[in-house]
């Protein structure tokens, strides 16, 4: 059972749909994330391929999800996944405080307001979206502990985001506002190319939401529940090739999308559920001495429900909208190489003859010009 599931029983299909809706648009673009950080790790392993190609090599080889059986094999791929955010985030932090400070590091912070509420957003989508991830896994074996297990998942994911954030940061500064994928600061090492983010884990849960939504979720046939989820998988692949902008679809969906899935519906349900003196008298678990009792637990949501409404959702959806914009009208759409670096030309040595004539200028690639 998820949480859109109840808030079908505790306040009526409305509320159900609405929560359904942002839940699996935020799978849905979570899962381009996926694709689109997949392609450029691989990009960066390999550079022969430029990434709209490692795109569509990755998204055919991510196709192949469809083919899994049940939700139950979901647990083993998050697994997985989660070993390998692990082992990225630590070899983030580790490899940067190996690597040292740059010559003319700067850490000059966020200068304009767009890149301030941008950030903001970031954080929003990393530590209200990355716990999902170990609460769902936890949820189908023992589901009664869930409020232990996502303070546990949340906790864990600071150990993970905080210290690679800082250590790359340290490292190199705002070099970081023109390069959204930090693997292309590092050196390449056998260490880096280990490092993948898995795309299963944020496809996987949309399949069976899909299933249920055309009523295939009981079907037998593995092939026909393939065929089923191919209309989730082929937008995925379509909007990660056409919009290939990583950090700017973070800061996007951390905005639009976690504010109200993470934060601001499941602190209203909480509110209108509980707010008849009956609802909170036969509440099972009644809120602890300490956060004010029922007093203090509104009051807490009520200040998210205003503070991400107002800076998550507000100023944070219209800093990432100009950012997205911008890098549009920066790059272009189905751009082939989104912050690549402009191919090094070997520069051959000047002739001795005496009709010698100077070499037709280079053609910069066009994702690395301004268009107006």
């Amino acid at each position: 059972m998820q949480w859109f599931e109840v808030l079908d029983g505790l306040l009526g299909k409305h509320w159900r749909n609405v929560g359904l809706a942002f839940n699996c648009t935020f799978l849905l673009f979570g899962s381009v994330i996926q694709l689109i950080a997949c392609a450029s790790n691989i990009y960066y392993i390999n550079d022969n391929l430029d990434k709209r190609t490692w795109t569509y090599i990755f998204g055919a080889c991510c196709a192949t999800t469809v083919f899994i059986p049940s939700f139950h094999n979901y647990r083993i791929w998050s697994f997985l996944g989660l070993l390998m955010t692990t082992y990225t985030a630590w070899y983030l932090t580790i490899a940067s405080l190996l690597h040292g400070q740059v010559e003319g590091v700067q850490h000059t912070g966020p200068t304009k307001l767009v890149l301030y509420f941008t950030g903001a957003t970031n954080i929003l989508y990393t530590f209200g979206g990355h716990a999902v991830t170990v609460e769902i896994m936890h949820a189908m074996w023992k589901p009664q502990r869930f409020k232990a297990i996502y303070l546990i998942a949340t906790l864990y994911v600071m150990t993970l985001t905080l210290p690679s954030a800082a250590a790359v940061y340290w490292a190199f500064g705002d070099m970081l506002l023109n390069h959204s994928n930090a693997f292309s600061l590092l050196p390449r090492t056998t260490f880096r190319d280990m490092a993948f983010i898995t795309f299963g884990f944020a496809c996987t849960p949309l399949y069976f939401v899909w299933e249920k939504a055309i009523g295939m979720h009981e079907c037998k046939s593995l092939c026909k529940r393939a065929a089923a989820r191919l209309p989730v998988v082929i937008p995925i692949w379509f909007l990660a090739i056409i919009f290939p902008f990583f950090g700017p679809i973070n800061s996007t969906v951390g905005s639009l999308l976690v504010s109200f899935t993470v934060y601001i519906i499941p602190a209203l349900a909480h509110i209108f559920t509980f707010r008849s003196a009956t609802a909170r008298e036969n509440a099972v678990d009644q809120p602890p001495k300490y956060f004010g009792r029922w007093v203090g637990t509104f009051t807490i949501n009520a200040f998210i429900v205003v503070w991400v409404l107002i800076v998550g959702f507000g100023f944070g959806g219209w800093a990432s909208m100009v950012n997205f914009i911008d890098q549009i009208d920066t790059f272009g759409l189905f751009t082939k190489c989104y912050q690549c670096p402009p191919p090094s030309v070997a520069v051959s040595p000047p002739s001795h003859g005496l009709n010698t004539t100077a070499a037709a200028p280079l053609h910069q690639p066009s994702n690395h010009t301004r268009r107006h």
